[in-house]
């Protein structure tokens, strides 16, 4: 399939403004905004920035490949559409129009629990690999509920966020007084800051064939931690710098969290993930896949489902140009031999891997 808006946008940058020219100023900078001086959110496109390739040539590149394959299904790229609360806010269809462009780009996607949709509408939205994540919310009990609704709804996986046990003073917000309504009617945080690896024990026990995922680890000894835990992925985030200020790069962060887990486990990373030359660093860093947070909602506001697809279609051409100059053919023969340590060039910033966006394209 093809998103029908190979004209309209050209770069992903244009997508990137067009979505800032259909939203309202408060939600453009709850979209964009991190936590107070927003260090981690710069962290992660610095960290992306530090890394450069190193190219090998004279090699057969005719045909390249750059799909991958999660939870036995083939996926397009190695990208995961990550869980983004109130998608209502970007698009009227949320979740369902998410998960339309989704199966229409052959990406797999992971649903926020903070919406308004019910479980079975969202999976009927489209295909490809669905995995639900969760706040934490209640008890050991409803935790476990939430476990069995999500898997009797046809998801293939169950995320549970781990780096939100706290509120974090997203500044942007605060200064102008705005507060999302689902954060207004939230209740149970205290279920969050109490939820411990004993509580994760027992939902896992209790359910020892679903496959899990606990997403915001952030160090390789909760890494190791959660592998001897049994669980099938570990997600490597920061929350796109969004909750504890003055974090790592999530990038500088894979790296420990990968040795740490030793191939026990699957491994994604978000955190700034803003170019196809971003997902092949991942790549070769050692991840399974990539997170997509903002990069997908900047689609999704500025043409729904086929606006996701879009943003897939221009990933997958920059990944396969990048490929083909590092004289690769499949994302199997990427590793750290095609990277090196670098000096960043440019000062980092949310949209600091458009920097065309700034001189007026």
């Amino acid at each position: 399939m093809a998103s029908g808006l190979e004209n309209e946008f050209v770069t992903l940058h244009e997508i990137v403004k067009a979505a800032k020219l259909k939203l309202n100023a408060n939600i453009w900078d709850y979209l964009i905004g991190g936590t107070e001086t927003e260090t981690t959110l710069r962290r992660n496109r610095m960290a992306l920035d530090s890394i450069a390739f190193r190219p090998r040539v004279l090699r057969n590149v005719s045909k390249i490949d750059p799909s991958s394959e999660i939870l036995g299904k083939k996926i397009r790229l190695p990208v995961m559409l990550a869980p983004v609360g109130s998608l209502e806010s970007f698009e009227p269809g949320g979740g369902i129009t998410v998960a339309k462009g989704a199966g229409s780009g052959n990406v797999a996607m992971l649903i926020s629990s903070v919406t308004t949709l019910k479980l079975e509408d969202i999976v009927k939205g489209g295909g490809g690999p669905k995995i639900y994540q969760l706040y934490v919310r209640g008890d050991d009990n409803w935790v476990a509920d939430r476990v069995k609704q999500a898997m009797d709804a046809g998801y293939d996986a169950f995320c549970i966020t781990v780096d939100t046990q706290v509120y974090s003073r997203r500044e942007r917000d605060i200064a102008k007084r705005f507060v999302k309504s689902w954060r207004t009617a939230a209740t149970g945080q205290d279920h969050q800051a109490a939820f411990s690896w004993d509580n994760f024990k027992k939902v896992k026990d209790k359910f020892p064939d679903v496959k899990f995922m606990l997403k915001g680890i952030g160090t390789g000894e909760d890494a190791d931690i959660a592998c001897q835990h049994g669980v099938w992925a570990v997600y490597c985030s920061n929350h796109g710098g969004r909750q504890l200020d003055h974090g790592r790069g999530s990038a500088a962060v894979l790296p420990e969290v990968i040795d740490a887990v030793k191939g026990r486990a699957k491994i994604g990373v978000d955190g700034s993930f803003s170019r196809g030359s971003d997902i092949v660093k991942a790549i070769c860093l050692g991840a399974d896949w990539v997170g997509l947070g903002r990069l997908y909602c900047y689609g999704l506001a500025a043409a729904g489902a086929a606006g996701i697809e879009r943003v897939v279609e221009l990933l997958e051409e920059e990944m396969k140009e990048v490929m083909g100059l590092l004289g690769v053919t499949s994302l199997k023969q990427l590793d750290k031999s095609y990277i090196s340590a670098s000096t960043p060039t440019n000062l980092p910033g949310v949209h600091s891997a458009f920097p065309l966006m700034h001189e007026g394209y």
